[in-house]
């Protein structure tokens, strides 16, 4: 194909884009861009500064990404959803910096008018990850390799999702959860927690996440009462609402009102809920 981002190398300082690429007209490139061979940025994608487009990727769609991203080959994002609602409305996908995507993900633009799938900064997507239409990705996630995300997922910051596994469709991933490969994620995995399991199951914290992550050093943080409140919503003889009733009447620090947030808005009406134990 013929490269047409003539104009843009002349407007933007050091982006390269090699002559067997194909970068059309209205794509915005910053400074210090590279697209490399065989890639493909369509219209009205804009690829912030220092990012690296890696061979034979696809950027279509009304596609934004950030500053020093790492996309590798093969990587498509922006394509359309994989839904049978989809009409053709002209939706996003926005990605924040510092990302690295491995061979072969794939991110799909949301599906109706005025939505947006949406990938936040400093996450590692691994080779063969798909993300569905209108997900939502917060910081610092890792997603192992072929990990299958459906549509309207949502992950929160500093979760680790292990590898060979899929994800339900409205399924929700707590702050700092970490789930073992080859899971079935079909349900809820709340902040703080380590599941694993065919169907998944809670087995119990994610004490060594929760430490690595520095969580430890402080003061606000107290390991014993958010294990006291995992004790009183999980292993008690309470049901979760009455656990949770009993939970909020409590002393709790943020950590352990961040999980009882997130199972209140799990067990709300036209949700699944969380996994088991």
């Amino acid at each position: 194909m013929e490269n047409k981002n003539t104009e843009l190398q002349s407007t933007f300082k050091g982006v390269k884009v090699h002559p067997r690429a194909f970068v059309d007209s209205s794509a915005e490139l910053h400074d210090g861009v590279i697209i490399s061979q065989g890639a493909i940025v369509g219209p009205d994608v804009t690829i912030g500064k220092g990012t690296e487009i890696g061979p034979n990727a696809v950027i279509t769609g009304r596609t934004q990404i950030g500053s020093n991203n790492k996309i590798s080959p093969n990587v498509f994002i922006g394509q359309d959803p994989q839904d049978l609602k989809y009409n053709g409305a002209p939706t996003q996908v926005i990605i924040g910096d510092n990302n690295t995507f491995r061979e072969c993900v794939t991110i799909n633009k949301a599906t109706n008018e005025g939505e947006k799938t949406i990938i936040g900064s400093n996450n590692l997507l691994m080779a063969y990850t798909h993300i569905g239409h209108n997900c939502e990705l917060g910081n610092r996630i890792v997603l192992s390799n072929s990990v299958q995300v459906a549509g309207h997922v949502k992950v929160e910051d500093k979760a680790i999702i292990g590898g060979c596994l899929g994800i339900h469709q409205f399924v929700h991933i707590g702050y700092l959860a970490m789930i073992g490969g080859m899971t079935r994620v079909d349900r809820d995995v709340p902040p703080f927690c380590l599941a694993e399991g065919h169907p998944g199951r809670l087995r119990g914290l994610n004490r060594i996440g929760i430490k690595r992550s520095g969580l430890m050093e402080n003061k606000d943080f107290d390991l014993k009462l958010l294990q006291s409140t995992w004790n009183l919503l999980f292993k008690s003889d309470y049901v979760i609402s009455e656990g949770l009733e009993k939970a909020i009447k409590g002393n709790l620090d943020l950590s352990s009102r961040k999980l009882c947030d997130f199972l209140k808005n799990s067990i709300s009406k036209e949700r699944r809920g969380p996994m088991p134990l």
